[in-house]
């Protein structure tokens, strides 16, 4: 993972230094200290060079550089934790809201296999499936802001929504984007546990545990669902990483100061080090992700646990 991270982060590293910098807006006092600070930080020597300076930074001093443009001289650590808890409330949110209700549909098409049920909400799946999230943003603010007005059409600011994330006027704010980023992934997590339950529900132990005198609802909960677990739960965790990922135009959207819409906008003013602690914010998550997935195999299932012996 720590190899993986390097060289993701080196390569974005090099790729950004490449484009310009611009000075545009800035007075002469402004540009002097970053012209000043740049020059310190040897950012005008050759790329390697600068590589090796922003990560002996890093591992010295834990410095990840500064913000010139988004937060003039303020540390990119602080700038991304100030826009930190809006991206984790909308995505933890969403989670919330998609995780039952994919796992609830799924079951109930893969238990109504092949009958109008199933049809239904296969062919529902299908169609949230194949719609990109931003589209569902569109018609959310169409539909439900614009139309009908049950929600605001963007987020609340902190001053009007009483000065805090946890208001209900906040989070009545905030409903419009999670279910912007939830349809997506309630149809996908919807179809990979009708699938994966539909092939347990035609095991052989299935059939042992219904001559048994088990009924269908305690064989299906008892399991038929514990085994489709295994790789329905590492999905879940993927699925967070997903919809970060999908959050970033829908912050943009909704206008939710958060990680995602940071990341768009350090590209678009070329604040280098922001850009920079975004890249390694989210490769880390990503791959941090791929190993709690890996682990989890073997905490749902001891079988995995006991081949590793």
């Amino acid at each position: 993972m720590v190899f993986t991270l390097i060289i993701i982060v080196s390569i974005c590293f090099i790729l950004v230094r490449l484009l310009p910098r611009s000075f545009e807006g800035m007075d002469n006092n402004q540009k002097a200290v970053i012209e000043q600070r740049l020059e310190a930080l040897g950012y005008n020597k050759p790329l390697l060079t600068q590589l090796f300076i922003y990560y002996k930074n890093i591992v010295t001093k834990w410095d990840f550089g500064t913000s010139w443009y988004i937060s003039f001289r303020k540390p990119v650590t602080q700038v991304i934790g100030d826009r930190l808890l809006p991206t984790v409330l909308v995505n933890v949110y969403s989670l919330i809201l998609s995780i039952p209700l994919g796992i609830l549909f799924g079951v109930y098409a893969a238990i109504k296999k092949n009958k109008w049920q199933d049809q239904v909400i296969s062919t529902g799946v299908m169609i949230f499936v194949s719609v990109p999230s931003y589209v569902y943003a569109f018609l959310v603010q169409y539909f439900l802001c614009f139309k009908t007005q049950w929600f605001p059409l963007t987020l609340l600011s902190l001053r009007d929504a009483g000065g805090s994330w946890w208001t209900p006027a906040m989070f009545k704010s905030m409903v419009p984007a999670i279910l912007a980023l939830s349809f997506g992934e309630i149809a996908g997590l919807c179809r990979f546990t009708r699938a994966e339950l539909t092939e347990t529900l035609t095991s052989d132990y299935m059939l042992l545990a219904r001559t048994k005198g088990l009924t269908r609802a305690q064989a299906t909960s008892r399991h038929a669902l514990k085994n489709a677990m295994v790789p329905i739960l590492p999905m879940i965790i993927s699925s967070f990483i997903g919809i970060l990922i999908g959050s970033f135009i829908i912050e943009q959207i909704f206008s939710i100061p958060g990680v995602g819409m940071l990341y768009l906008t350090s590209i678009n003013l070329l604040d280098y080090d922001v850009f920079m602690m975004d890249t390694v914010f989210y490769t880390f998550i990503g791959l941090l992700a791929g190993i709690v997935v890996d682990l989890s195999y073997g905490f749902i299932d001891p079988r995995i646990r006991m081949g590793e012996r």
